[in-house]
């Protein structure tokens, strides 16, 4: 059985984003070509955002550290560490 500690990879992707000039980090924790499942830690710093984009089918968000906005369509959701939202499949973008 593999085991991530999601804790640690946010401390590894934070401290990686913090010093990339555009503010964010990401690893595939799970899945990728081959998959139908795939799940990525994606680290942003204070201010910045993940443009809009297609939701590539089923896709869920959790919060592990701070907090997050998700706007997709006309719908904002906001979430801090522990909370769990699954996304429209429309399009989406996120801001921390």
């Amino acid at each position: 059985m593999d085991t991530t500690s999601l804790d640690t990879l946010a401390d590894e992707h934070l401290a990686k984003a913090r010093e990339h000039s555009a503010g964010r980090s990401a690893h595939t924790v799970y899945g990728g070509q081959g998959h139908a499942l795939r799940q990525t830690l994606i680290a942003l710093v204070a201010g910045r955002r993940l443009g809009e984009h297609e939701n590539p089918g089923e896709a869920t968000l959790y919060v592990v550290r701070g907090r997050v906005a998700l706007h997709a369509g006309e719908e904002t959701w906001e979430g801090s560490a522990g909370t769990h939202v699954v996304i429209p499949q429309q399009h989406s973008g996120a801001r921390r």
